[in-house]
């Protein structure tokens, strides 16, 4: 029987493929995403879909935004995907079909789809993939497709996203129609949003400290330039 591959492996695997440091701000939701990527990988009963790819896709370009420098960021993706045995490229282009389907739909649409997700035949992807899940007896659920989940819900409706009496509501459908709960749905959501705040309060004191380093070496070329212009032929001559 095959070994089933580690956490360490994992990290090894990814350390590998990127090799920059990870600056160290963002390296706790680098490791977080890569571990819970791999313990889904390990898991017999997860499988793969379109709304998981766009959570992960969602997730990391959301908590690392601003990340310095910026070229290392599609590397580090690249890296946590690869790390796992599998395609980033299937991911982005998963994530943005989703995306796509979800904005040709109405927020009655989506309201409709998580109230009874099997009541008709369609071609729009989200509906089909939420079918497949609720029609599945082991869904592995996931904090990365609940992010998924309300990347779908932004994208049909920002308003009602931003609502939070009218999206947990609609996340109480959800949760009915693909046989999750609905409380830890929530909180997972909840405990996303809340790192978001505290990753863009630490991005803005963070660009606050390099702005007051770059006003500080700035000032010290400004000293260091007076001197040599005291010294020129003209100052000597006057």
């Amino acid at each position: 029987m095959d070994n089933v591959r580690t956490v360490s492996d994992t990290k090894r695997a990814f350390y590998r493929l990127h090799t920059r440091p990870v600056n160290s701000i963002y390296r706790r939701v680098v490791e977080e995403l890569m571990v819970e990527m791999h313990l889904l990988s390990v898991n017999v009963d997860f499988k793969y879909d379109p709304i998981y790819a766009l959570g992960v896709v969602t997730a990391f370009d959301r908590l690392m935004r601003g990340y310095q420098p910026d070229r290392d960021r599609k590397s580090i993706f690249e890296s946590l995907c690869r790390a796992i045995d599998d395609d980033p490229d299937r991911y982005r282009q998963d994530a943005a079909a989703v995306t796509a389907a979800a904005e040709q739909l109405s927020s009655e649409d989506l309201t409709a789809m998580l109230a009874s997700p099997d009541s008709s035949e369609t071609d729009n992807l989200v509906k089909q993939k939420l079918q497949e899940i609720s029609s599945r007896d082991n869904f592995k659920y996931s904090r990365l497709f609940a992010i998924g989940l309300l990347s779908v819900i932004e994208r049909v409706d920002e308003e009602l996203a931003k609502d939070d009496k009218k999206l947990f509501s609609l996340l109480e459908k959800a949760s009915d129609a693909l046989n999750l709960s609905d409380n830890r749905l929530q909180k997972d959501l909840e405990l996303y949003r809340s790192n978001l705040e505290k990753m863009e309060q630490a991005q803005s004191v963070m660009a606050d400290i390099l702005a007051a380093e770059r006003k500080k070496r700035s000032e010290r070329e400004n000293a260091k330039q007076a001197p040599a212009e005291k010294t020129t032929p003209e100052s000597q001559s006057s």
